[in-house]
């Protein structure tokens, strides 16, 4: 696969710049510089003079290779030329005398003394204060180092391995330039699902070759464990922070992958995505912003780019409320949500308000004995019906099977929903071959829905119905069970929190196990929220690969359990920058996103 160029910066969509940053190599200031438009241009990575590499290693202090990170003591002397190009973590190169090399990231830099002198004092500033400058050779410019892997080569293959040896004092260090020596180091694989660009500090990681930048990707085979898709994805990020723009050019990447069930059979994926802000069915439309020479340069690189035909917007009839999009072309089909789904999920009904003794009542009593009068085609207007007899109630209170408090409190609390159910649509179970397409995207809008209770109602519902399926070892609907399945679910704070209720506990329970099988039933979960604190643990421990985009809250940056040194970078995240931590896949790095999308996103 050849390599893609360098993308422009992302700006989350709307002003597609084509401004790039400088390369960390471009000049002694190491200030961000405006790039040429020339994408491919190539990058000088020669260390300033006529001297090899950054520095060298310094034995001072002491050199120490631990099993505990926090006791390892590598330190580097930086020289003068070199000081201005570097920053926090950069990735180095430490050789040994046998080739192998220590592949580590700079944690800390700091100004030492070269000599034993007081430099506050009166005279020392002001004649500062007069210069133009200092002399930087009269202090030791120290870079503390964090070993990542050791790199060897086993035959024609380069490979990494934990840190086991220290490295000789006086050795030099040079900065990592080329693409395999980081990629290795970083355990970032060849081949996969394209996430972005890897970027240190906001800046691309630039190489010595052309194209200069290096490209992150997912693991998406069986051959190196099961696809990450299937582990399940959080996209965390603020408002404003670039999450839809990221999400679609993910999903765009996900549609056409084929991927084997446990049948032989390779069907392409299916993506079913929950929309609150009636943004994702836009990705049946190309971008016109997305001009020939990016859409190439994507090519090159083998990320796919214009919309996707097969693209529908499944629109939930609601009573009054009306769809109407004039911000994207694609099919729009209506359903509704029969009363039947009830009888598996009762706590569609059941609301927040339900207690255990009422969720008993309905679940054990009334449901089964209006399925036994109505059959599974009663609706939910001849169940409002059926809890109107004054006689039923009467009847249950006397035999004890309900007391009549009970009861009331169930017929109050299961009104209100008479806006979701049975409404003048197709219902959802008729549309299955719709709904779920090889290769298809289904958009579900609740854009239009102004009541919450519906709206989760109705997400709550499909996507149980999905669930039930695909878990289910007699599925009613073959279907969703054959079918490699991602479900998406924007604002997923909202459906998935820990809640004290009978519904919360319900919820929370079949996404636990959703995410749990998800690997065997080829079902991958793919969340976007901006609280990732409000999401139930239960679900959050199942995840795999978290994104995190820019977040100012304090908490939320907590809840998404990324490691400490790329924690502190969260809040001042640009839109599109962002850390991915996937364990499976590679070491946590930071990244840099596509700046332009590759459907089409925005409401001009």
């Amino acid at each position: 696969m050849s390599d893609l160029g360098d993308f422009t910066d992302f700006d989350g969509g709307g002003d597609d710049s084509d401004e790039s940053p400088a390369s960390a190599d471009s000049g002694a200031s190491g200030d961000a510089q405006s790039a040429t438009d020339d994408d491919f241009q190539d990058v000088d990575v020669a260390p300033a003079g006529s001297d090899s590499g950054l520095g060298v290693l310094s034995a001072a202090d002491g050199l120490r290779i631990s099993e505990d990170d926090d006791e390892c003591n590598l330190r580097a002397y930086v020289t003068v030329q070199n000081r201005s190009r570097v920053r926090l973590g950069k990735y180095l190169l430490v050789p040994y005398p046998d080739g192998e090399r220590l592949f580590c990231r700079i944690s800390a830099l700091e100004y030492a003394q070269e000599f034993r002198a007081d430099d506050a004092t009166e005279i020392h500033a002001r004649r500062a204060m007069r210069e133009s400058g200092i002399d930087e050779q009269d202090f030791k410019f120290m870079a503390s180092l964090d070993p990542i892997a050791v790199l060897y080569q086993d035959g024609d293959e380069l490979k990494r391995r934990m840190t086991d040896r220290v490295p000789k004092p006086e050795t030099v260090v040079r900065e990592a330039t080329d693409k395999s020596e980081i990629k290795t180091g970083l355990k970032i694989p060849e081949d996969g699902v394209f996430l972005g660009h890897l970027s240190v500090g906001g800046e691309k990681v630039r190489t010595g070759a052309r194209p200069p930048t290096i490209d992150y990707r997912l693991k998406d085979d069986y051959e190196s464990g099961d696809p990450l898709v299937f582990r399940h994805t959080l996209v965390a990020g603020g408002t404003g922070s670039g999450k839809t723009h990221s999400s679609k050019n993910v999903l765009r990447q996900y549609l056409g992958r084929t991927y084997e069930m446990g049948d032989g059979r390779t069907p392409e994926l299916a993506v079913v995505q929950f929309d609150p802000q009636d943004e994702y069915a836009q990705m049946h439309d190309d971008n016109p912003k997305l001009d020939e020479e990016f859409a190439r340069r994507c090519e090159r690189e083998g990320v796919k780019t214009g919309g996707h035909d097969d693209t529908i917007a499944f629109v939930p009839k609601v009573a009054g409320a009306d769809y109407s999009a004039s911000h994207h072309r694609a099919e729009q089909v209506e359903f509704t949500i029969p009363f039947s789904l009830v009888h598996s999920n009762p706590w569609l009904i059941a609301g927040s308000s339900l207690n255990d003794n009422q969720y008993g009542a309905l679940v054990n009593t009334l449901l089964p004995r209006f399925k036994r009068e109505f059959g599974r085609g009663g609706t939910y207007d001849q169940f409002t019906t059926f809890l109107s007899d004054p006689a039923l109630k009467e009847e249950l209170d006397e035999t004890g099977d309900i007391h009549e408090a009970t009861f009331d409190a169930v017929k109050r609390r299961v009104r209100g929903f008479g806006g979701v159910f049975d409404q003048d649509a197709r219902p959802i179970t008729d549309q299955i071959s719709q709904l779920v397409r090889a290769g298809g995207l289904t958009v579900i809008p609740t854009y239009h829905i102004t009541d919450s209770r519906t709206a989760s109602t109705i997400v709550l519902a499909v996507s149980s119905l999905l669930i039930d399926q695909k878990l289910s070892n007699d599925p009613a609907y073959d279907r969703i069970k054959e079918t490699p399945l991602v479900l998406g679910m924007d604002e997923a704070h909202n459906f998935l929190t820990d809640a004290d209720s009978v519904q919360g506990r319900k919820v929370i329970g079949k996404f636990t196990e959703a995410a749990k099988q998800g690997r065997k039933e080829r079902l991958g979960l793919y969340l976007i929220t901006q609280d990732p604190q409000d999401i139930a643990d239960p679900v959050f421990k199942q995840i795999n690969t978290t994104m995190v985009l820019n977040l100012g809250d304090e908490d939320a940056i907590k809840a998404v359990n990324i490691p400490s040194n790329l924690e502190s970078k969260v809040p001042y995240m640009e839109k599109g920058q962002r850390v991915v931590y996937s364990p499976d896949n590679s070491e946590p790095v930071e990244l840099i996103g596509l700046s332009t999308c590759v459907t089409r996103h925005g409401r001009d």
